[in-house]
C-alpha cells in the first residue's frame, strides 16, 4: 500500500523501514515531518493509508478531505485514539487501527525514574555538579520505603509499576473501575476508591487512557483532597490533569513534587526543537519555572523495544488491511474503553 506518515521523525523513519523490510510487506511510505491536520491532509494525496501519531488531528475536517482523496485508512502508531473522531470515519468509511499494546516496561519504568528524580534532586544535583558546586543544601530526598503510593490505572502498566514498587518496600493502593486481579496479588496492594487514595497517598501515579469520563481527573476538587506535600507523576495523557488547578495545587503546597511526560496542550510543543523560539504558552512557562517540577517531552514510551513493537504492529495493522483480513486492532463504534485498558 501507499501510505503517508505523518509527524515522522528519524527514529520512526529507521523503525518503520526495517519492519517493512522484516516482514517482506513491501508497502511504499512517504514520511512527512507535518503534523496531519486539515491543512496538510493533501499530502496524503492518492496515498490508500495514513500513518500518525498522539498528537496528529483526526478530526471530522482532517477524515474528510483523506476520504475524498481516496484514504481507506487510518494506522495509528499508538495505544490512545482520543485525536481521532470515530463516529466520522465510520460514517465515511475508513478503518481505523491502533497499536494495541506495545512493551509496557518502557513508560513503567520512566515513571519510577521519574519519581526518583524528583525524590532525589537528580536533576538540580547533575546540573549543580557542571557548575562544581559540590554542596548538598537542597538536595534532601526521603526513603521510598514504607511509603504508600496510588495507582491510577492498574492495567499491564500500573501492574508493573506496582511490581516494582513493591521491590522498593513501599504500600499499594489501587484505583480502578475495573479491577485488575494482577495488581491485586502484588504484596499488600489493595484497591479503593478515589478520595481515599488521593488522602492517603505519598506518590500518586497515572496510568490509565483518556476517556470522556476522566478528563480532568486532576481538578481542584481532587486536588484539595490529596496529602499535603504530595508526589503527583503523570506518564499516561495530559489531559486528565487540569494544568492551572495543578499550578494553584504547587503554589499552596499540596502538590509537592510533580513530574510529567505529558501535557493537555503539547501538540504544539512536544517533539520539536524549539530552542530559538519563543514559547507563546503562558500556562507552559509557568509550570516550567517551578524548582519542584519536572517536565519530559512525551518519551516515556522511547525504547528501542517498544519502538520495535509499534512499528512491527503497525505494518501488520496495514498488512492486514491491504489483504482483506479480520484487523484485530481495529478502533471501532462503539468501543469501550476501561482504564485499565
Amino acid at each position: 500500500m501507499k501510505v503517508a506518515v505523518f509527524s515522522t521523525e528519524k527514529y520512526d523513519r529507521e523503525f518503520l523501514e526495517a519492519a517493512n523490510t522484516a516482514t517482506n510487506a513491501n508497502h511504499e511510505f512517504i514520511f512527512h515531518e507535518a503534523r496531519l491536520e486539515a491543512k496538510t491532509a493533501t499530502l496524503a494525496a492518492e496515498c490508500s493509508a495514513v500513518c500518525v501519531f498522539v498528537n496528529d488531528d483526526l478530526g471530522a475536517e482532517t477524515l474528510k478531505i483523506l476520504a475524498e482523496q481516496g484514504t481507506r485508512l487510518v494506522a495509528l502508531r499508538s495505544t490512545g485514539f482520543n485525536n481521532v473522531d470515530l463516529e466520522t470515519a465510520a460514517e465515511i468509511g475508513i478503518k481505523v487501527v491502533r497499536v494495541s499494546v506495545y512493551s509496557p516496561y518502557s513508560v513503567a519504568e520512566f515513571a519510577i525514574g521519574m519519581m526518583m528524580m524528583l525524590n532525589r534532586k537528580l536533576y538540580k544535583a547533575y546540573n549543580r555538579v557542571r557548575d562544581d558546586n559540590f554542596s548538598l543544601n537542597g538536595l534532601l530526598g526521603f526513603d521510598l520505603h514504607s511509603r504508600t503510593v496510588g495507582i491510577v490505572g492498574t492495567g499491564k502498566i500500573g501492574v508493573i509499576v506496582g511490581q516494582i514498587l513493591h521491590g522498593f518496600g513501599c504500600h499499594l493502593v489501587g484505583y480502578d473501575p475495573y479491577p485488575n486481579p494482577k495488581f491485586a496479588e502484588i504484596g499488600d496492594a489493595r484497591y479503593v476508591d478515589l478520595p481515599e487514595l488521593l488522602a492517603s497517598s505519598d506518590i500518586i501515579s497515572l496510568h490509565c487512557p483518556l476517556t470522556p469520563e476522566n478528563h480532568h481527573l486532576i481538578n481542584a476538587k481532587t486536588i484539595a483532597q490529596m496529602k499535603p506535600g504530595v508526589m503527583l507523576i503523570n506518564t499516561s495523557r495530559g489531559q486528565l490533569i487540569d494544568t492551572k488547578s495543578a499550578i494553584e495545587g504547587i503554589k499552596s503546597g499540596i502538590i509537592g513534587y510533580f513530574g510529567i511526560d505529558v501535557y493537555e496542550q503539547e501538540e504544539n510543543i512536544f517533539f520539536k526543537d524549539l530552542s530559538d523560539t519563543v514559547i507563546q504558552d503562558d500556562t507552559f512557562q509557568l509550570l516550567q519555572s517551578f524548582p519542584n517540577v519536572v517536565i519530559t517531552s512525551h518519551q516515556a514510551f522511547f525504547t528501542r523495544e517498544a519502538m520495535n513493537d509499534i512499528a512491527t504492529t503497525t505494518i501488520s495493522n496495514i498488512t492486514d488491511f491491504e489483504a482483506g483480513n479480520s484487523l484485530k486492532n481495529e478502533v471501532k463504534l462503539p468501543e469501550k474503553v476501561t482504564v485499565n485498558a
